[in-house]
């Protein structure tokens, strides 16, 4: 990726400035604005509706907040922002800034995280973004890092346009969904294409193909 100078936030500044403001998220200190277009919201809309009725089908002690950011406690100039995350309900009492903000701290309170993959731009708060990019290179490497390192049991990247890297998503570019299930704090992947049928332990009675959340 290329940036135009950025001046690095830590996470406090990210926070004060941006906390509330949904399409921000900071990775190593870089502002990152996500830009969500219309088919990308849907999309993401489309994966928490339907773990919502799993999870209330399934009678699980886990929610779905509306917008929610995640801390890793080894990165101090990071807070990501994913599309659609899951929460142990009773694990929340063990955050230490759940009660005055909708930050996670602790990987064991996240169940499962999904990214929708769609275009974005590199930002800063003294310099306007002037290269628009993809945002698969976070959501394929560096967030598959970051949420194995947390131990997130299931992270789905969603790739619904075939935005991806040729060496993740494979030749030619085709619209795919991954399973990242952890594995002795490594994701094994399996990915789907239109008419597969996606499998997740964590949810093992979800019905749920590419197709049925397609909205481009």
């Amino acid at each position: 990726m290329t940036y135009t100078s950025p001046k690095l936030l830590t996470f406090e500044e990210f926070i004060a400035q941006y906390g509330d403001n949904t399409r921000y998220e900071l990775i190593d200190g870089q502002l990152r604005d996500m830009e969500p277009t219309g088919p990308h919201e849907a999309v993401a809309g489309s994966i928490a509706g339907r773990i919502y009725v799993e999870i209330f089908n399934s009678n699980f002690n886990w929610l779905v907040p509306k917008t929610c950011l995640i801390k890793p406690p080894a990165a101090e100039a990071t807070a990501l922002r994913p599309d659609v995350i899951v929460l142990d309900k009773a694990e929340l009492s063990k955050e230490p800034l759940w009660q005055k903000e909708p930050i996670i701290c602790n990987g064991s309170t996240i169940k499962l995280v999904a990214e929708v993959v769609s275009t974005a731009v590199a930002s800063s708060r003294e310099t306007r973004p002037t290269r628009c990019l993809t945002n698969w290179q976070d959501d394929y490497a560096r967030k598959v890092e970051e949420y194995a390192f947390l131990n997130i049991p299931e992270y789905w990247i969603v790739d619904f346009s075939g935005l991806g890297g040729l060496q993740f998503i494979g030749n030619p570019k085709q619209p795919t969904f991954t399973v990242c299930q952890l594995v002795n704090g490594v994701y094994q992947q399996q990915q789907y294409r239109l008419g597969n049928t996606i499998s997740s332990k964590l949810l093992p009675n979800l019905q749920l193909k590419l197709d049925d959340i397609m909205h481009i």
